[in-house]
């Protein structure tokens, strides 16, 4: 069986079809031997500022071609990508970087205002590189991102390894120690227990996991001899864009997908989602892949379609995947109207379970929402350890074998409880409970935990409470989701305030605009309710269940 390395790949594919569109941004488009050519350059230059295998490189981007572009350099020299979600507060950036050992950043220049404030606290970062957006000047202490990629050498100093040029066009370059299948691939999840931990692939496995997730799929006996083979008779992969963020695994790990296929990737230039953007680029560009994350995407799409029927031609998509939240059939039938030819797809996966299940409607049938088809490696275990007999209405967990993470960065105690060794083989249990029906399909019933994701975002309450408590005048909190029709579901601060604190001193908007100015926006509650008492146990436990229904009914919903 081969093994793979990203790096391999795409230089492979770079090598093959050096004039094929890679990666497009409005109406800039880089083509595969042009992005080699500048991750080469930013690799080089990370080199020459004495960077070590395996260190660390955090992406601080919105979505750009700069957040492959650098993803590739780093893979050139045995480096380790990984995300950091933009929508951080401070104290959330500090953690992120200092636990997950970062030398380097490379970020908008948006950001540069927040970097400022918290650049003392991570003294590991030393090399900082500024994409400019605009925004304005390049700081003192970062190095234009331009610089390092766009020119042919680098004024970095301190250089301690050396290049080797290979490849036709003699400028690749390669670390000292190489590159290799054991190279790892971090992505940080918020999870389910407060502050993020970064899951470490294997790219090796990596690869194998997402291979023929999009169009086309390698032979993994052929190796990169088999990659070569197939693009030089196949020509270029798809077009995909990614609605969704590259931060995330959805959009992250489709994006490497669709370029180890030799395909496009497309990127919208507005931060903001704009649906009648994202449609005038799916023809303009001819994209046959669509990447969202439920019905927070998919309602403004249908939306938009709706408004102006026959506007836009969409008989180029191919499909349209979702990941990291469910979305409705009500939405997918809407949008199988407007082109019944292309398959919507519910990919039930997430950063520590690739592949886990699929749900794919057509313009044929719908399938029921919450209701997935098992993909390899898949079981669903009862409260005994058997694998649950379909039909039997028994509760069980589902647990992913084969190719998975090797655990959790720096944190062996959550690696053991999520990575557990059952009947010799190892498999990533982390938490979604599912009924197993007649057919084998399965029925998702969530996290067995109290963890609310609102639009694919997955916010621990633990966390959101310890802020709500720091207002002052409240006694207590408890942070709930209830149904959202958008966003799955929303946040929901049940508030209990301290006797005798005045009528209307401590008001909804005060909590909300509390809230986000230490965390994260969207972590902040939509609602607050006010309660005379929490009611807590004897032993400080609180009934989440009992405070999510009732704060559903309080909002007139049923929970």
């Amino acid at each position: 069986m081969s093994t793979w390395n990203y790096a391999d790949v795409w230089e492979t594919v770079a090598d093959v079809l050096p004039d094929a569109p890679a990666l497009t941004q409005g109406s800039v488009t880089l083509d595969w031997g042009t992005v080699d050519r500048r991750a080469d350059n930013l690799a080089r230059w990370l080199l020459e500022a004495g960077v070590e295998r395996q260190d660390t490189l955090a992406l601080y981007l919105y979505n750009c071609p700069y957040y492959l572009e650098a993803t590739f350099a780093a893979y050139k020299i045995s480096m380790v990508p990984i995300n950091t979600n933009y929508r951080y507060a401070d104290d959330e950036l500090a953690y992120l970087w200092e636990n997950a050992d970062a030398v380097g950043v490379v970020f908008h220049g948006v950001f540069a205002e927040r970097i400022e404030g918290i650049r003392d606290r991570v003294p590991g970062v030393r090399h900082w590189l500024w994409v400019d957006d605009g925004t304005g000047p390049c700081p003192p202490w970062a190095t234009p991102y331009e610089e390092a990629a766009g020119s042919v050498g680098s004024t970095a100093a301190g250089s301690s390894g050396s290049t080797e040029a290979t490849g036709p066009a003699g400028h690749r370059v390669r670390a000292p120690w190489g590159r290799g299948p054991d190279d790892l691939h971090m992505l940080y999840t918020g999870g389910t227990t407060g502050m993020p931990k970064g899951v470490m692939w294997r790219q090796d496995d990596l690869f194998a996991r997402l291979n023929g997730s999009g169009f086309r799929r390698y032979d993994e006996d052929a190796g990169i001899d088999g990659v070569r083979a197939e693009l030089t008779a196949n020509g270029p992969g798809m077009t995909l864009l990614p609605a969704c963020p590259l931060m995330h695994g959805t959009g992250g790990f489709t994006a490497m997908e669709c370029l180890s296929e030799g395909g496009r990737v497309v990127t919208l230039p507005s931060r903001q989602f704009d649906p009648v953007e994202l449609l005038d680029t799916v023809v303009r560009e001819q994209v046959n892949g669509l990447i969202i994350v439920g019905d927070a995407f998919a309602k403004p799409i249908l939306a938009a379609l709706d408004a102006e029927p026959g506007r836009w031609d969409l008989s180029c998509l191919v499909g349209m995947i979702s990941s990291g939240v469910m979305w409705s059939e009500q939405s997918k039938q809407g949008l199988l109207r407007h082109h019944p030819g292309m398959l919507l797809v519910d990919a039930f996966s997430s950063s520590e379970a690739l592949g886990m299940g699929t749900s794919v409607s057509s313009g044929a049938s719908t399938s029921r929402t919450a209701r997935f088809s098992l993909g390899p490696d898949v079981r669903v275990l009862g409260p005994d350890g058997a694998d649950v007999v379909p039909g039997s209405d028994t509760v069980g967990v589902l647990a992913l074998g084969g190719r998975i993470p090797v655990g959790y960065y720096k944190d062996p105690v959550k690696t053991d409880a999520t990575f557990r060794t059952i009947g010799g083989t190892r498999y990533s249990v982390p938490g979604d409970f599912a009924e197993v029906a007649e057919d084998g399909s399965i029925h998702l019933l969530g996290r067995g935990s109290v963890c609310i994701n609102t639009g694919g975002e997955k916010v621990y309450p633990e966390e959101v409470e310890e802020v709500v408590k720091t207002v002052d005048g409240v006694l207590d909190a408890v942070a709930v989701g209830i149904p959202n029709e958008r966003f799955g579901e929303e946040i929901v601060a049940v508030v209990e305030l301290r006797p005798g604190v005045p009528d209307g001193s401590v008001t909804a908007d005060l909590v909300v605009e509390h809230v986000k100015a230490k965390l994260a926006s969207y972590k902040a509650p939509r609602r607050v309710r006010f309660v005379p008492t929490i009611g807590r146990s004897p032993a400080g436990k609180v009934d989440y269940a009992r405070h999510r229904d009732e704060a559903a009914a309080w909002a007139g919903l049923d929970a």
